[in-house]
């Protein structure tokens, strides 16, 4: 994985990377605001949110169908717990991989 070492590329891509936590809207507004620039910053926190609303799909369609409630909502509470966790990283301009699964979500998603 690619490291930031310039502080201005964090500083440009700060705020599209925070938008890109709210929701699928906040994920295309912050995939439009980085279609020109490729910002890596934002890129970085794009591929995590895909991986993360992804996630939270399917924790609604398969593990509430399938495991219950109780096993939907501790998967809903740890989901949210990584989105808090990638939130903070973005608002502080650190890379904050989301425990467990973001460095799969930076293979999968690495076209971004």
């Amino acid at each position: 994985m690619e490291v930031i070492n310039n502080e201005q590329d964090i500083k440009e891509g700060k705020l599209a990377a925070i938008i890109c936590h709210f929701w699928i809207v906040g994920l295309v507004i912050g995939f439009v605001m980085n279609l020109n620039k490729k910002n890596y910053f934002t890129s970085f926190y794009l591929r995590q949110m895909i991986g993360m609303n992804l996630a939270q799909f399917l924790n609604g369609v398969v593990v509430y169908a399938y495991l219950g409630d109780t096993a939907g909502w501790i998967v809903g509470i740890l989901l949210f717990v990584g989105w808090l966790i990638s939130l903070f990283g973005a608002i502080k301009g650190e890379e904050k991989l989301v425990p467990y699964v973001g460095e799969y979500f930076q293979d999968w998603f690495n076209q971004i």
